[in-house]
């Protein structure tokens, strides 16, 4: 493959080799980066250099390439050696040359090897690189009872090959961008081309391509907060997966992936808020059972947002409570006002789970039961909680946990704690304003010019009953059409 430059190439490979040597000894910053390697050689009566990053390189076909170009004879190389290096001495797959030192440079950081040769002024790339990388193992965030256990890792050429694994389709495309101006960071944009809408997919590469910084520090989060925009919006408009099958099962729907170098987690665009409530145990169960699961799902969420807010009312207005709800309103209320305990709980789990992070595995078990201790004991009996705002929190904390999106847990937080203070302040008009604004604010939102809330706003029926109810799949002919895929049927 030949790089051929739109643009004036501002530096080109030199026939003479040691300009470009000294040229790249400059740029790469030999002798100053102990994992910079330069090899001054010479094979076939020709002198040659080699360029590479300690660590990138894979030792062992460098080193078969090398044996390879000491056995050649001299008269070899004499006429056409450039293309005969290419098609005959270099044995390796992939292969590029190119005649711009700006891109070698770019292209050794990378981690290929970049081999020179004296009164050629073409220099080819061997992409015989690799990454320290993890085995594929199961995410945590996304594990199953049953189904598989492999997961993305940081190499995006290991994430493509899991993707391919699973979608050996003829259509499916992985095209290939570079986004920092200094990182130089690989993305892929994968789709399927026969299904996703051509639109989609320019809009998804027309925003990355408009990225403009000096790197991803954050890999995928950062591509994250560039294309969605909102930034004070706390609610994703992509999803987040570390499971290829989640992934291809994406990819089908007509969805579009970016895969980011560096993170396991692979974007999800568009993404509707009823995407990010969806969980791959619902699909490895029975239609029936998976139904259930999903139902009891779609409880837990709505008590993470609504039922603390909506206990707070009750207790504060029992008059508003029903006779059969009137043991919610039972209760010692304490010498620390209602809010305040509410407040410092919310703070406190919030600490905790900080800590949690941050505390090493073989400490976890001890921090557990001192946060046990903590608030399930001790701080009742101090009189800093009443049983009540332990138990009722609780279910709300279970509630957001039991939310399959992390991100869109931590945004139904910040909604309850929200709906809190305005049912604390305004009572009942409070809590139902608060409401009305959360699902005005929700409806608002697109992704990629997508309906957030999409199928309850716009409805569609046949996709709203399809959210709520786990269907067979094989009952699932249609692909959604919000997504205007180009082959509608499955």
């Amino acid at each position: 493959m030949e790089h051929v430059a739109n643009e004036e190439v501002k530096h080109l490979v030199s026939a003479n080799l040691d300009e470009n040597v000294a040229y790249l000894k400059e740029r790469l910053g030999v002798g100053k980066s102990f994992d910079v390697i330069y090899l001054d050689v010479e094979y076939a009566g020709r002198a040659m250099a080699f360029f590479m990053i300690d660590g990138f390189v894979k030792d062992d076909i460098l080193h078969y390439i090398m044996r390879f170009l000491a056995a050649l004879d001299e008269t070899v190389l004499q006429s056409e050696p450039l293309e005969k290096l290419l098609k005959t001495y270099v044995p390796y797959v992939e292969l590029e040359k190119t005649n711009d030192l700006e891109r070698i440079v770019d292209g050794v950081l990378a981690g290929p090897t970049v081999l020179l040769m004296d009164g050629v002024e073409y220099a080819i790339l061997i992409d015989a690189r690799t990454y320290p990388v993890r085995g594929p193992q199961e995410p945590d965030m996304e594990r199953v009872v049953r189904g598989a256990r492999d997961g993305f890792v940081e190499t995006i050429v290991f994430n493509t090959a899991l993707t391919r694994r699973r979608i050996r389709d003829r259509s499916l495309r992985m095209e290939y961008m570079q986004v920092g101006r200094r990182s130089k960071t690989d993305i892929c944009i994968c789709y399927i081309e026969d299904i996703a809408d051509p639109e989609m997919v320019k809009k998804v590469k027309e925003s990355i391509k408009k990225i403009d910084t000096d790197g991803l520090p954050m890999a995928e989060k950062t591509i994250d907060e560039f294309i969605s925009g909102r930034h004070w919006n706390p609610y994703p408009i992509v999803r987040y997966t570390e499971r290829p099958d989640t992934a291809a099962a994406h990819l089908y729907e007509g969805h579009v992936l970016v895969m980011v170098d560096g993170s396991p987690s692979v974007l999800i665009a568009p993404a509707t808020f009823w995407h990010h409530l969806q969980h791959a145990e619902e699909y490895r169960n029975k239609p029936i059972v998976g139904a259930y699961l999903r139902l009891i799902r779609f409880l837990a969420v709505w008590a993470s947002i609504f039922f603390l807010p909506l206990w707070y009312l009750l207790v504060t207005n029992p008059e508003l409570s029903p006779r059969f709800l009137s043991f919610l309103t039972n209760m010692k209320m304490g010498d620390i006002p209602l809010f305040a305990q509410l407040f410092i709980i919310e703070v406190g789990i919030d600490m905790l789970r900080m800590a949690a992070i941050h505390t090493p595995s073989s400490l976890a078990t001890a921090l557990g039961l001192v946060a046990a201790l903590m608030i399930g004991g001790v701080a009742v009996e101090v009189g800093l909680f009443s049983n009540e705002v332990i138990l009722y929190f609780s279910i709300a904390t279970i509630g957001t946990f039991a939310t399959p999106s992390y991100e869109l847990g931590l945004a139904n937080r910040l909604v309850r704690f929200a709906l809190l203070i305005a049912t604390a302040s305004f009572g009942l008009y409070g809590y139902i304003i608060g409401i009305t604004l959360w699902v005005i604010m929700l409806a608002r939102m697109k992704s990629f010019h997508i309906p957030y809330l999409w199928p309850f706003i716009p409805f569609s029926y046949r996709a709203m009953r399809d959210i709520f109810i786990r269907s067979p799949i094989p009952l699932k002919n249609r692909r959604p059409t919000i997504l205007h895929p180009k082959d509608p049927d499955r």
